[in-house]
């Protein structure tokens, strides 16, 4: 069952999913602490995903305290752990 904590990062992807392989090697070079989730595996994950990407399985998808973005960048990945999770950089370069 997936899970959508208030309170971290979850990125959810499809393995084959260009895009999120590139999210997921930039996010490697990071010190942020996130989890994946893979919808093709997670049913409820998918159901999430459509909830938020006009009912598309649109990936990568990601919460960041609760707060859905579809297909975002690194950077604005980053910008939005900044404003609304700021303790997930806290001490990181």
């Amino acid at each position: 069952m997936a899970e959508h904590p208030q309170d971290g990062v979850v990125v959810y992807h499809q393995p084959t999913c260009v895009y999120c392989m590139k999210l997921l090697t930039q996010l490697r070079f990071t010190r942020l602490r996130y989890r994946t989730v893979n919808i093709w595996r997670d049913p409820d994950a998918a159901a999430f995903v459509r909830s938020v990407a006009d009912g598309n399985e649109t990936v990568p998808t990601v919460t960041v305290a609760g707060h859905a973005m579809v297909n975002p960048s690194r950077g604005q990945l980053l910008a939005a752990v900044r404003e609304r999770a700021p303790h997930l950089l806290a001490g990181r370069g």
